[in-house]
């Protein structure tokens, strides 16, 4: 396996740090360290010029994570992809557990490990309804992401057929591509955990946005207007579309507001699953 390892990074000095230095210590070495600067304005750029020749720097104008990732697919030499966020860190066996991993089970082009929580400097136990699954699991990535991309490597075969991260999300790429990855591709688990995931700090992405749902609503309508999609997970797809609908609906009324985009999206995927579940009965 020729893994190459990508980091983007903006404005997160003392964090990408931690994270460059975590793939530093791997036991089992990358083809190549890839760390994209997405227009940092800060001291990132010295921070990361430390650690040369050992990781490439590739810098680019700020076009936000999915630009940044894509750009380290395209300019890639390996024929695997593991991808690091800048606010996570890698256990030291991350690597070599995937290339074990491979090994026993060459069958999966993308597989992820379990990961250690640590929010606001404690570690937690994740919710039930963040629990990983393996195999075919596009109805169970359907309620939010359940695959880590700090956690997963994947062939490049992957994104050629499912396609890149879209750069139009400026929240929630991940949970777009994982769900277009899903319809076409099982997904490996490594029930050890190879990863410290953090979360709390001011600078996440998921403090910064408000109705994340109406991000995940876009992902599922590229798949329920998709005329192949099977009935089986469309009636998914149409059901929690419905549901996030419902929440983001609920939002607006309590605060006096209306939303005639939304107000419109309800009539219509209610009555496609209207049509769906009479043409089942």
């Amino acid at each position: 396996m020729k893994i190459s390892v990508i980091i983007p990074v903006y404005n997160r000095p003392l964090l990408v740090k931690r994270a460059v230095e975590s793939v530093l210590k791997q036991t089992r070495p990358p083809h190549e360290i890839l760390v994209i600067d997405d227009g940092s304005t800060d001291a990132t750029p010295e921070v990361l010029r430390v650690y040369e020749p050992e990781i490439k720097i590739v810098s680019q104008k700020h076009k936000g994570v999915s630009a940044a990732r894509n750009t380290g697919i395209r300019k890639a030499k390996g024929d695997w992809i593991a991808l690091l966020d800048s606010d996570d860190e890698w256990l030291p066996s991350k690597l070599a557990m995937a290339e074990e991993f491979h090994a026993q089970h060459p069958e999966y082009l993308i597989f992820q490990t379990e990961e250690i929580w640590i929010r606001g400097g404690k570690r937690v136990n994740p919710k039930k309804r963040h629990q990983k699954h393996g195999g075919w699991i596009f109805k169970e990535s359907l309620p939010l992401c359940i695959i880590s991309p700090s956690a997963v490597v994947f062939n490049k075969k992957v994104i050629k057929e499912a396609g890149m991260f879209d750069e139009k999300f400026p929240v929630c790429e991940d949970y777009d591509l994982w769900l277009r990855v899903t319809r076409k591709f099982p997904v490996g688990l490594d029930p050890r955990p190879g990863i410290i995931k953090y979360g709390g700090h001011e600078d996440q992405l998921s403090r910064k946005y408000w109705g994340m749902d109406y991000y995940r609503l876009l992902a599922m309508e590229k798949h329920v207007n998709d005329p192949s999609l099977p009935v089986e997970l469309k009636k998914a797809a149409l059901k929690e579309i419905l549901f996030k609908l419902k929440v983001l609906l609920t939002g607006y009324r309590k605060r006096g507001k209306q939303n005639p985009e939304l107000e419109a999206k309800w009539q219509k995927y209610s009555q496609q699953m209207k049509i769906l579940e009479d043409s089942c009965v």
